[in-house]
């Protein structure tokens, strides 16, 4: 069991990692990434793929949390300071009590995620900045058997502390990566046996069509976008085939997370049915 810090002063330089940490460029060039909360913090200690380095806890989540602190190794530092301290430390208002400061490891690439054969399903996040957005899809992967994310260049990072959160953790679970050459990466995912489903408000297929006499692809890989923009040209231009999902008269889009639970629960790929 590691050793237990008390801070009581928020100067104290042992804490330089955890200072405003509503930065999230800062962190992720240092190759760390944040967890808050107990659920999460619970998983990420329990993940073995991903080295904590230090916890930062209110005496009441020490508490709550000491039979997983039996199982830390001594090289994780564990710091515990009042829900105040912490609040100035951290830069926000800190109800969770606890945080967990993790190393980000190797992500795997693009390539490895799109080449494994058979029946496989995948998300295309197409610039979807908003960090609760991405957290939410995270969180529909994982319930529907999502193999991997993949994630155009200016979609928000999935292990930004707002995006584990809302995924409760399953931006931890889920296998993603970038696709750096966004015109390129499609391309390879159609080289790789895809089926690129592009979600879009006007014109398409209706959702409910697949499934029944139109069958749903044994690989395929649903493409969305961002709330308001959509799909970018390039990832409408590639798709296979558009997708709609039929609503009330005078409604025109659903969250972007909304949408994609709804998409996913209906695609799921054939060995889940």
């Amino acid at each position: 069991m590691p050793f237990v810090h008390e801070i009581d002063d928020p100067a104290d330089t042992r804490l330089a990692d955890y200072r405003d940490l509503r930065d999230p460029v800062a962190c992720r060039a240092r190759g760390l990434f944040v967890a808050e909360g107990q659920v999460v913090v619970r998983r990420v200690v329990e993940d073995a793929r991903r080295r904590v380095r230090s916890l930062l806890l209110t005496p009441a989540a020490r508490e709550g949390l000491r039979d997983l602190l039996a199982r830390l190794d001594e090289a994780t530092i564990v710091y515990v300071a009042s829900p105040r301290l912490i609040r100035d430390v951290v830069g926000f208002d800190f109800h969770r009590g606890c945080v967990a400061m993790a190393e980000r490891g190797s992500e795997p690439s693009a390539e490895s995620l799109i080449a494994p054969p058979g029946p496989r399903a995948l998300v295309v996040l197409d610039d979807v900045v908003d960090p609760d957005n991405v957290g939410a899809v995270f969180r529909n992967a994982l319930a529907f058997g999502v193999d991997a994310v993949l994630l155009s260049a200016r979609t928000a990072d999935p292990l930004y502390r707002k995006a584990i959160r809302v995924s409760a953790a399953a931006s931890l679970r889920v296998p993603f990566a970038r696709l750096p050459d966004w015109p390129g990466g499609l391309r390879r995912l159609r080289q790789g046996g895809y089926a690129l489903l592009a979600l879009v408000t006007d014109g398409g297929v209706d959702l409910a069509a697949l499934g029944g006499p139109r069958p749903v692809p044994e690989r395929l890989a649903l493409l969305m976008g961002a709330e308001g923009a959509g799909l970018g040209p390039v990832a409408l231009a590639a798709a296979d085939l558009e997708l709609r999902i039929a609503m009330a008269p005078g409604v025109d889009s659903l969250n972007v997370a909304t949408a994609c639970g709804i998409a996913l629960h209906r695609l799921r790929t054939p060995r889940q049915r």
